[in-house]
């Protein structure tokens, strides 16, 4: 699924650029996905389409600047893992995503249905939520999305 999703991302700029879902399974398996991956990233995108639609409807726009601190119950801990939920930490703090992309990640993350998640595929999802609401990730995001931790050369502060 999140090949495809990583795929999704790189060959459309926007949502909106993907044709519809018929000549886009089409196409996937013309490429080489497999069906089963290709309805699994199809239906997670529909759902954080809805899942967008319902954070932002429900939720005014004030929570978008919280300064509250989120308490994560015992499943999402189970599900989401401690290195994820601090690099959402991380993510928020340095105000890359606000309080309501914060319960969008964290939703959809829930969704994946892997215990726990890895990183890397929270990271995946981030760039997802971002690229679903038009968003553009900055350099710093960017960075962050996908740098390879087992392959990385340590950060030089000059």
């Amino acid at each position: 699924m999140f090949d495809v999703l990583v795929y999704l991302y790189e060959t459309y700029y926007r949502p909106d650029a993907c044709p519809d879902s018929e000549a886009l399974t089409k196409k996937l398996s013309a490429i080489g996905f497999e069906e089963e991956e290709i309805a699994k990233a199809l239906g997670w995108l529909t759902d954080l389409a809805e899942s967008n639609h319902e954070f932002f409807d429900a939720t005014p726009h004030q929570t978008a600047f919280s300064f509250g601190f989120r308490i994560y119950a015992d499943r999402e801990m189970d599900i989401i893992g401690t290195p994820a939920i601090g690099f959402i930490q991380f993510l928020e703090s340095a105000k890359l995503i606000d309080a309501v992309q914060r319960e969008i990640v964290i939703e959809r993350a829930l969704a994946v249905g892997e215990s726990p998640i890895s990183l890397d595929k929270l990271k995946v999802i981030v760039l997802m939520v971002l690229w679903s609401q038009g968003k553009e990730p900055d350099s710093l995001i960017f960075d962050e999305l996908f740098i390879d931790e087992d392959e990385a050369e340590p950060r030089l502060l000059h």
